[in-house]
């Protein structure tokens, strides 16, 4: 099988990449930037942000060789507080889904779009409840980018009923592990509590309330394998599907479990959420289970020492590019 990934360099998409390479089948990534996690994805350099003729998206992707049986996107300004200052990147955001289905509309191709948990808002649900598809509502927004990727989500289904297109979309949660630890490019929260709280450096958590489902990174790419498989053979088509572990946790429990996995415990300061947030999710994993058999497989008490562990391997390999600016977390036990 041969899969085009739209932002191959980003942590989902270098996973998911190196994960079909090693299966034996053949992976071209589409980035505006070279992948500085690994060589092995042939990467096509296009900036998607712009809107493109038709021909153009051909003459962009088609560098990649033969057309591939399917495309993966996941190409998009994915940092909901980057949005929330400069909400001009949430166009972007849907213009580069526009540029994707018009390439696969051109060579029918189906289509996996990486959506994400800011679609359903803050839903007035108790704390646990879990959040099932059809509650996402357009009028629940709360930031740029939830609307950016509602409206991402809008085109893909108008494009499936106006020129027969199959797809598959995907709502993520809080995706962490391998390869998510580029703070200058995307600053995520676990790999920064992981390098603060392993230095003795203070951390803010904004919202002491907040509980969100985390989902280590080989449980996501596991889940969307099963995805192009479906898609792809015609045996599931058209469906949304929550992807994520299936238990909500704080931000504050993460901390401490970070604080634990270092062996420092974490010094919080604890504030208010920001504007724009999604404060309360916890996934519905009834579709994942029954339409693709998926079974997540790593707890955050399982996955947030894996993480741990990653981040020293590759600070060990002078991953941080600001040397010397955090103590490494091998020095910080």
């Amino acid at each position: 099988m041969r899969v085009l990934i739209t932002g191959s360099s980003g942590q989902i998409g270098t996973n998911l990449g190196l994960a079909l390479l090693d299966e034996g089948h053949e992976v071209v990534g589409v980035d505006k930037r070279a992948n500085e996690w690994t060589e092995r994805i042939t990467t096509v350099g296009c900036d998607l942000a712009r809107v493109l003729a038709p021909e153009e998206v051909g003459d962009y992707l088609n560098e990649a060789g033969p057309i591939a049986d399917v495309v993966v996107h996941f190409a998009a300004y994915a940092k909901v507080h980057e949005l929330t200052r400069y909400p001009h990147r949430a166009l972007e955001n849907m213009v580069m889904t526009f540029n994707v289905l018009e390439y696969c509309r051109q060579h029918n191709l189906p289509i996996i779009l990486g959506s994400s948990r800011e679609t359903y808002g803050n839903l007035p649900l108790h704390h646990n409840d879990p959040v099932s598809e059809e509650l996402a509502d357009h009028r629940l927004a709360a930031s740029p980018y939830a609307a950016s990727k509602l409206s991402s989500e809008a085109l893909v289904y108008a494009y499936a009923r106006c020129y027969d297109m199959t797809y598959m979309v995907f709502r993520f949660s809080n995706v962490y592990g391998r390869y998510d630890n580029d703070l200058e490019r995307m600053e995520r929260v676990m790999p920064l509590f992981i390098r603060k709280i392993a230095a003795g450096e203070p951390i803010t958590v904004y919202g002491e309330q907040k509980l969100l489902d985390f989902t280590y990174v080989d449980d996501c790419v596991r889940g969307v394998r099963l995805g192009i498989d479906a898609l792809v053979s015609g045996r599931v088509t058209n469906e949304v599907i929550n992807l994520a572990y299936g238990q909500g946790h704080g931000l504050v429990e993460m901390a401490e479990m970070i604080g634990a996995a270092v062996g420092v415990p974490p010094a919080m300061t604890v504030l208010p959420s920001l504007v724009g947030e999604v404060t309360r999710y916890v996934a519905d994993l009834g579709k994942a289970r029954g339409l693709l058999g998926y079974e997540p497989l790593v707890s955050l008490a399982e996955g947030i020492p894996l993480a741990v562990a990653w981040n020293r391997e590759w600070l060990a390999k002078g991953g941080l590019a600001e040397a010397g600016s955090v103590l490494r977390l091998d020095e910080a036990r």
